[in-house]
């Protein structure tokens, strides 16, 4: 975890440190990313996108801590530790936002709407939080080896394939430089793994 948030530090600190002018790799993602998006994909791309942030994503939260329990109190005290994770998380990741204040790309290469400052992405952070939620639960829920492992593997790699979905169409969309998603994906397992550990400590873990 300290070599996580010691990785989102450096970055921001590199950043900040060329005042708005993205490295190679930030110019690289953009220019292909403009360079191969036909309009079937953009749709494709504002469809995915428009999943990892807003309602769908407490409601995500909720049905992480519904899985994660076998009786009503448990699940109860999992959905709101579920969702005050989600919420303290995006306190500070507002709060590095504007503290960064990094700009977005050019506003001419937007294939979507955006507001506020690009590091680190919402999208990609919520939705590799809700991510990690659903693994948690899932984790938990199963604990002990019960349940059919295999679906548990395809439901587990559907849901990572999905958050990084959200995460790339981002950068597919124009809306975001390629660090902004890795500083997200990178705040949100940070997040997970410090706000489920506190969770398995604080909450009755299921039986």
């Amino acid at each position: 975890m300290i070599g996580l948030l010691g990785l989102i530090a450096l970055a921001a600190l590199v950043l900040a440190t060329r005042h708005g002018s993205p490295p190679a790799l930030d110019r690289a993602g953009h220019d292909w990313s403009l360079r191969h998006r036909p309009p079937g994909l953009v749709t494709t791309a504002r469809a995915v996108t428009a999943t990892g942030t807003g309602v769908f994503a407490y409601g995500t939260a909720v049905v992480a801590g519904l899985i994660a329990g076998r009786d009503t109190r448990r699940r109860l005290g999992y959905a709101a530790g579920a969702l005050a994770l989600l919420l303290l998380a995006q306190g500070v990741r507002y709060a590095l936002m504007e503290l960064i204040a990094r700009p977005r790309p050019p506003l001419g290469d937007w294939a979507t709407h955006a507001s506020g400052f690009a590091f680190p992405s919402g999208h990609a952070t919520t939705s590799s939080l809700m991510a990690g939620l659903l693994l948690t639960a899932l984790g938990l829920r199963t604990r002990g080896g019960t349940g059919p492992r295999p679906l548990r593997t395809v439901v587990a790699a559907l849901v990572v394939c999905w958050a990084a979905a959200v995460g790339l169409s981002r950068v597919l969309l124009g809306v975001h430089w390629v660090t902004d998603v890795l500083a997200g994906w990178l705040f949100a397992t940070v997040w997970i793994g410090l706000g489920t550990a506190l969770i398995r400590k604080t909450l009755p873990l299921p039986q």
